[in-house]
């Protein structure tokens, strides 16, 4: 029995090798092949400048996550050096250049402490009291950042190969954002927040074994890399990244399944209900961190909300929608003072249509089929006031 299971195992990998050996890619010069080799290990060393770089880098990101601005996190995004280590961990990889690929791996791992270990003490010293939706954004990953990670990495790839669209790179390091997660796991780390730190943790191996795989496909089919040495290496990276199909795809559908929640209950609230004909919603934010979670709607209305209609319309959320919430109202009341007096504003009439715009009817159901009166979970509210 042991002797067939050898044959087989002897011929299955006989079979693979001829497999790979009909598929013809190009294949560059010796010349062309070690000036990118040399190229990519002088991007690899570590330097002073990479260095720099890298606290650089960190200390903007971190400062941007910690202040929730998208435009200081952007240049943190474009100075960060730790994409061009990992095209040499690519080659390295394919090529079987041990030099190139330790040289790479040392300066990700170095790069990478560094960046954990800056803002993890920036988060200890500022000691924010709750996250903000840069940070929270980068803990929950899923399929859409591994596609991200992969075109990245085709791009990135293809620039070293081809120096006339090296342009393209702050592009490329924008989209895919390796020192943003970094700088989450160490202000995780800070607070002793595991959630957060075990979740960017997840988005940075995500980018990185992404854009791995992307350069090494690259690398291969511009013909940088040999067709026999490409399976093991390849094997192996999609291994790796198997492993993080399922918390993807667990957390791609769980965004999908709250984005419907989302849209059902405005629906809901919106049309079935007499209490938000009667406000103007100015915007809405789920919390999904909490249980339940927590709605908070910025309203303006002429008439204040009291406790008992929120309290009434969470009863009507949870048969509507098959789940509880929590809601809550940010009330902006609206008010015309003049000299004479105040009084309270009211909502302004519809202006006509300009000539030639003709105005869609309001469709009229037939006599056979009567709407369904809106739901009023507060009738009381309806009652005329008492005088005082």
């Amino acid at each position: 029995m042991r002797i067939r299971l050898t044959r087989l195992a002897v011929w299955l990998r006989g079979l693979r090798r001829l497999a790979w050996s009909q598929i013809h890619l190009p294949h560059v010069s010796e010349k062309e092949l070690f000036t990118l080799q040399e190229n990519l290990l002088q991007e690899s060393t570590i330097s002073p400048g990479y260095l720099i770089l890298v606290m650089g880098s960190c200390v903007i990101a971190t400062l941007g996550l910690l202040a929730d601005s998208v435009a200081v996190i952007i240049g943190a995004m474009i100075i960060a050096p730790l994409m061009l280590p990992i095209r040499g961990i690519a080659l390295g990889a394919l090529e079987g250049n041990v030099r190139l690929f330790k040289a790479a791996a040392y300066s990700i791992l170095l790069g990478t402490g560094l960046g954990i270990s800056v803002s993890c003490i920036l988060g200890w010293v500022v000691n924010l009291a709750e996250w903000g939706d840069q940070i929270l954004s980068r803990t929950r990953p899923n399929l859409l950042d591994l596609g991200i990670a992969l075109a990245a990495g085709t791009i990135a790839g293809y620039a070293r190969v081809r120096p006339q669209i090296s342009d393209s790179l702050a592009g490329v390091a924008i989209a895919v954002a390796l020192m943003p997660p970094v700088c989450v796991i160490g202000l995780g780390l800070s607070q002793g927040d595991w959630q957060t730190t075990g979740g960017a943790s997840q988005l940075y191996l995500t980018n990185l074994l992404g854009i791995a795989l992307a350069c090494m496909v690259t690398f291969l089919f511009t013909g940088y890399a040999p067709i026999h040495k490409a399976p093991s290496a390849l094997v192996s990276t999609l291994g790796l990244i198997s492993l993080l199909i399922v918390p993807l795809g667990a957390n791609l559908t769980r965004l999908l399944t709250q984005a419907q929640l989302e849209e059902s209950l405005r629906m809901a609230l919106q049309q079935r209900t007499i209490t938000f004909q009667r406000v103007q919603v100015q915007r809405s934010n789920f919390n999904w961190g909490t249980e339940p979670p927590e709605v908070r709607f910025f309203v303006q209305t002429e008439e204040p909300i009291t406790p008992r209609q929120v309290q009434l319309l969470e009863q009507f959320a949870d048969g509507a929608v098959g789940r509880p919430f929590r809601l809550i109202f940010e009330v902006a009341q609206t008010r015309i003072v003049t000299s004479e007096g105040s009084e309270p504003a009211r909502s302004p009439r519809r202006s006509p249509s300009p000539p030639g715009v003709r105005e869609r009817p309001t469709p009229h159901p037939s006599p056979d089929q009567q709407p369904s009166p809106p739901v009023d979970p507060f009738p009381a509210l309806s009652s005329p006031l008492p005088r005082l």
